[in-house]
């Protein structure tokens, strides 16, 4: 992107189905070089994201960035060459400084939460209010470009988005403006609260607080994990100074855009339990009764249990606020000891139910993008009264909800709840000129129970 563009001086306009994200790969840890190295290796051009620096009102430094090579694999490293410098800033001065920038907003925003997440570790660590926090290594001036370069490149890659892997941190102690501390410092591992990590068993400082402040900072919540599902743009590795041996010093970035198709899905809870003392009628209204308690959709398996047995297993998908009341209804119609679950997601489609006449008889209907499905029990019991074939109701239960320019949603004619006949019985009159047996839709010819109307089916 040419310097001028609108992501130099504002934001760039998002279309939320294009959202473009950067993930970063830490498996040797991360720094602010490292992250601004790995930017600049995947296309960032160095040129804008220096211009951007430079509008930091503070001088006497340089910004390098050359090829280079880690254990075969090519990356870029990143030096910010500054003249000597006694002064300690506080975290107040380095807000002010990144405000006096005027920078593009979202780029202020995001150098800004970085260097907030920085002192308000600090001053947790240090007992002192973050504005008042004296910033050491993190405040001299190498540290500020790492931060405001590193998301210079997010601006000019057009980023949207920040994800991040599990971190890698070392061990034994690194040297600082206190002493020698732990590895990890105390200042990572406050940043990274919340965060997967874990340790290799390297004694270098694999990820430093200016790396660890980038992650907390702009990585959301439920943004960690390992690479989303991503239509790939680019990729690059920045490069830290030491050396480690077999294990590539590097920081990977992966830029691309989310596949909409593979959003983020509508969270569900899977319970199960496993019955080998139940009668095929016992489950069937075990998933009766889930379905009842408001399951979205529920099924059984069979199984071979130890030592040979048959046995059945009961799934349920619910809510996952509604996942204890239905555990209970598992665990009080089957007689298991327990109940198993796992969160899963889910991505319904969107559909319509209504409602049809049949021969002057009503049969639900669902309607969906390039699907219409016909209520089973709906068209039995047009079937029996009608003495049409099965095959035959629901041709013509599809073909009317498909032509019906004015189909009537089952709420309007129910007057409550999806399928539920408001206040006691009654008995729908339909005008038509042929001949059949009236009768409440919830009784069979017979003048049995039928199966109601408001039966739930299948809405995984």
């Amino acid at each position: 992107m040419a310097e001028g563009d609108a992501v130099v001086d504002g934001e760039a306009a998002t279309d939320d189905a294009r959202r473009t994200v950067a993930w970063f790969h830490c498996f040797s840890g991360i720094a602010g070089d490292m992250a601004m190295g790995a930017l600049l290796d995947a296309g960032a051009d160095l040129d804008e994201v220096r211009n951007l620096c430079e509008r930091l009102p503070v001088g006497g430094w340089q910004l390098v960035a050359e090829p280079t090579m880690r254990t075969g694999i090519g990356a870029t490293k990143v030096h910010v060459v500054a003249e000597p410098s006694t002064v300690v800033r506080t975290a107040a001065h380095i807000t002010g400084l990144v405000e006096e920038a005027r920078l593009p907003d979202r780029l202020t925003r995001r150098a800004l939460a970085v260097f907030e997440a920085l002192a308000t570790a600090e001053g947790h660590l240090h007992r002192r209010p973050p504005e008042q926090v004296h910033f050491h290594e993190v405040g001299g001036i190498d540290a500020i470009i790492d931060v405001v370069g590193t998301c210079a490149a997010l601006e000019v890659l057009g980023v949207d988005e920040v994800r991040a892997s599990a971190v890698a941190t070392g061990v034994g102690r690194v040297r600082a403006a206190h002493g020698l501390l732990p590895n990890p410092p105390p200042a990572v591992v406050e940043l990274l609260k919340g965060a997967p990590t874990y340790s290799v068993d390297v004694a270098v400082e694999l990820t430093t607080p200016t790396g660890a402040a980038l992650l907390a900072a702009l990585v959301p919540e439920g943004g960690w994990g390992p690479m989303p599902h991503l239509t790939i743009d680019a990729a690059g590795f920045g490069a830290g100074d030491a050396d480690l041996g077999d294990r590539p010093n590097l920081t990977q970035v992966v830029l691309g855009t989310l596949d909409a198709g593979l959003a983020e899905g509508q969270p569900v809870v899977n319970l199960e339990v496993n019955v080998d003392d139940a009668t095929g009628e016992q489950l069937a209204h075990a998933v009766a009764e889930a379905l009842a308690a408001g399951a979205h959709d529920a099924w059984i398996t069979p199984i071979l249990m130890k030592k040979g047995r048959p046995a059945h297993t009961v799934s349920v998908l619910v809510d996952p606020v509604l996942a204890d009341q239905v555990a209970a209804v598992l665990v009080a119609e089957t007689g298991s000891l327990g109940v198993r679950g796992s969160t899963l997601q889910r991505w319904p489609r969107a559909r319509v139910e209504r409602r049809v006449e049949v021969e002057g008889l009503p049969v639900r209907v669902k309607v969906g993008a390039g699907r219409t499905k016909v209520e089973h029990d709906d068209a039995v019991r047009v079937a029996r009264r009608t003495g049409l074939p099965l095959r035959e109701v629901v041709l013509r239960a599809e073909l009317a909800a498909r032509t019906d320019p004015t189909p009537t949603p089952l709420t309007a004619l129910d007057g409550g709840a999806e399928g539920a006949p408001s206040g006691g019985a009654q008995v729908h009159h339909h005008p038509h000129a042929h001949h059949h047996p009236h009768a409440h839709p919830d009784a069979d010819p017979g003048g049995r129970p039928g199966d109601r109307l408001d039966e739930p089916d299948d809405a995984g």
